[in-house]
C-alpha cells in the first residue's frame, strides 16, 4: 500500500525494525493499547503530510509477515546490518527517484505526524544533508538519563555534538540547580538525509566517538558531516525497555 501526494522534492520514509535487541527481544511486535508498536509508528508516519511513500524494513520473518498482515508496504534487508541507518540505505539504494529519506524509529509509537512534517519542510529549506530534532529538556532528572540523549546546536541550529552525558556542564553550580541554570535539549531520533548520503555514511568506518557514547550520529559528525538540529515543541516517548512499555501503558489508560 503506498500512497501519493503532490511534491516538490520526493520524500520516502522507511522505518526500520528489528526482533534481536538485548534490552527488548521482540520490540516492534510488542502490544501497545491493542495495537503492536510497529503498527502504530506506521499509523503515525500515514499522516505525515510531507511523506509521499513509506515502507517498513526488516530481517525479521515474523515482523515482515505482520507488517504484511497490516496492508502497508515492507522490504527484507540484509540480517548483517547493524543498524537501522545501514538498512535504510539498502532499500534507498533502489529508490534512485526519491531526493530525501526520512528514517523513523520503530520503537516510537507516539511520533506525532507533525514532528515528521516539521523536518522534512526544514530540510526543504536549509542546505542542511542531514537533519533531525531536538525538544527542551524542562524536567532535571532527564538531564541526567543516559538513555536520553542530548544535544547542542550553534545559531543556525548545525548541531555540535550528541552526548548521554548532561550538555552543556553547568560548572560552580549543584546538579539539582543546572535545571535553572542552563538550557538542555533531549535529541529525538528522527533523521531525515539527501539519498545520496545516506548512501555514503552507510559506507563508514564506526569511529571513536561513536564507540565511547554509543550514538551512531557521532560517527558522520567525526566525518566532517554537518547535522541540521530543527527544534520541536512535541514530546516523543520512546520504548527501550519492557519497564517504558509498561510506562507508556498506564500513561495511555491515564
Amino acid at each position: 500500500m503506498l500512497f501519493s501526494r503532490p511534491k516538490s522534492m520526493k520524500v520516502l520514509g522507511l522505518i526500520p525494525a528489528r526482533y534481536a535487541s538485548t534490552r527488548f527481544p521482540g520490540k516492534p511486535l510488542a502490544l501497545l493499547g491493542g495495537k503492536t508498536m510497529i503498527e502504530r509508528v506506521c499509523e503515525q508516519v500515514e499522516k505525515a503530510k510531507t511523506i509521499h511513500q513509506f515502507a517498513v524494513v526488516t530481517d525479521d520473518e515474523r515482523i515482515f509477515k505482520h507488517i504484511q498482515k497490516l496492508g502497508h508496504p515492507v522490504f527484507d534487508s540484509n540480517p548483517a546490518h547493524q543498524s537501522g541507518t545501514d538498512r535504510c540505505a539498502e532499500v534507498a539504494a533502489e529508490f534512485s527517484d526519491f531526493d530525501l529519506v526520512v528514517n523513523i524509529q520503530g520503537d516510537e509509537p507516539f511520533i506525532q505526524p507533525e514532528q515528521i512534517d516539521l523536518l522534512v519542510n526544514f530540510m526543504k529549506k536549509s542546505d542542511f544533508k542531514i537533519g533531525t530534532l531536538a525538544k527542551k529538556i524542562t524536567e532535571a532528572e532527564k538531564i541526567f538519563n543516559p538513555n536520553i540523549v542530548k544535544t547542542v546546536f550553534d545559531k543556525n541550529g548545525k548541531g555540535l555534538y550528541f552526548s548521554r552525558s548532561p550538555i552543556p556542564h553547568q560548572r560552580g553550580f549543584d546538579e539539582k540547580d543546572w535545571i535553572t541554570k542552563g538550557t538542555f535539549y533531549k535529541h529525538i531520533g528522527l533523521y531525515a538525509f539527501r539519498r545520496k548520503v545516506l548512501l555514503e555514511v552507510a559506507k563508514l568506518e564506526t569511529s571513536t566517538l561513536e564507540k565511547s557514547e554509543k550514538l551512531e550520529q557521532l560517527r558522520w559528525l567525526e566525518n566532517g558531516y554537518s547535522i541540521g538540529i530543527k527544534e520541536t515543541h512535541l514530546e516523543t516517548v520512546g520504548i527501550d525497555t519492557p519497564s517504558d512499555l509498561e510506562k507508556a501503558k498506564k500513561k495511555m489508560n491515564s
